[in-house]
């Protein structure tokens, strides 16, 4: 059986796939259009100090995620094991 937990909690250099994205509304399409869709691989690339902004990549692009909304997307790591 499969456990997904928060992008937020992604390791640096650490790779997952999204299954599930926890948002609604307007937000939600902004995050489809920047290519966080279920089964989309996102790897996490920098996390800036004191609760900052975390660095993702996803689809050969690079983006800036706030860790309130990096915790409503849900991965599963690659290797199947949460960190």
């Amino acid at each position: 059986m499969s456990t997904f937990y928060p992008l937020s909690r992604l390791p640096v250099g650490q790779t997952g796939v999204i299954r599930r994205i926890a948002v609604d509304g307007s937000l939600r399409r902004r995050l489809q259009d920047l290519g966080l869709l279920c089964g989309r691989t996102v790897v996490c690339l920098h996390r800036a100090p004191w609760g900052g902004p975390t660095a993702y990549g996803v689809c050969n692009t690079v983006l800036g995620l706030r860790q309130n909304d990096a915790a409503r997307i849900f991965i599963e790591s690659e290797g199947g094991d949460a960190p």
